[in-house]
């Protein structure tokens, strides 16, 4: 068995077992595809479509797919409109890469289903990739650190790495680990430029130049900016020694 569902809340969790108060693994978007082939009750087991990873998602949170979701979010959190004015806002949002239908673009504003989106908050889903995948870093800073998190209100290291470049429309694996074996070419240090993804064992950070990096870190609770030879030495202090250097984009 297996349908093709998608996500109809802004985020929903995929879990490790049945149970929302199992370990939270990930996070899957509004409009992200989560392929079903078991059912458990209230919750369905099976993957994501984009890094096919398996868990458990509440069976409310999902519907059924049209396939015909055309543009991405590109802000971190993009307001609704009842109306396509600013005056009409509502309190619902959606997360940066939540993916939406969009028959036809407006000239300020599109509509999605009975709501309306701005257009500055949106970009069409298309093969040409950007080279420049940390531009969306701005809307993580000092986002609070939330392991299995993939949004601006809570992420973890490997979480913003794969939000990082599923803004550009690159496949990138939800784990460090993962993420360490996926992205081929290595770096040496003195080589290091913006872009640059630094691993350790169950942790990743991304390069903003040659002396500073970029990473959710949970012993200071947020999405922090450092100085990277400091990042190396804080980790060495919990046995955590530097193991590559990967480019994600040659």
């Amino acid at each position: 068995m297996k349908i093709k569902l998608e996500c109809k809340r802004n985020c929903t969790g995929l879990f490790k077992k049945p149970n929302i108060k199992s370990e939270r693994q990930k996070e899957i978007l509004f409009g992200e595809q989560f392929i079903v082939t078991k059912k458990f009750k209230k919750f369905f087991y099976g993957y994501s479509a984009y890094e096919r990873y398996h868990g458990y998602v509440a069976k409310k949170d999902l519907t059924i797919t049209s396939n015909q979701n055309n543009y991405i979010v590109q802000k971190g959190k993009a307001f609704l409109y009842k109306k396509n004015n600013n005056k009409s806002k509502i309190n619902k949002f959606l997360y940066l890469n939540s993916r939406v239908y969009i028959p036809k673009l407006g000239k300020n504003f599109s509509q999605i289903n009975q709501y309306w989106i701005k257009n500055e908050d949106i970009k069409k889903i298309k093969r040409k990739k950007n080279t420049n995948f940390i531009q969306s870093l701005k809307y993580f800073k000092n986002t609070k650190y939330v392991w299995g998190g993939n949004t601006c209100d809570g992420i973890d290291c490997s979480g913003l790495v794969q939000e990082m470049l599923k803004n550009i429309f690159l496949k990138c694996p939800r784990d460090s680990k993962d993420q360490e074996k996926f992205f081929k070419k290595k770096i040496k240090i003195n080589q290091i430029k913006k872009g640059d993804l630094l691993f350790w064992k169950g942790h990743v950070a991304i390069a903003l130049n040659k002396n500073e990096s970029v990473h959710a870190y949970g012993p200071k609770k947020k999405v922090i900016r450092m100085k990277t030879k400091k990042i190396i030495s804080d980790l060495l202090k919990k046995s955590l020694k530097l193991s590559s250097i990967r480019r994600p984009i040659n």
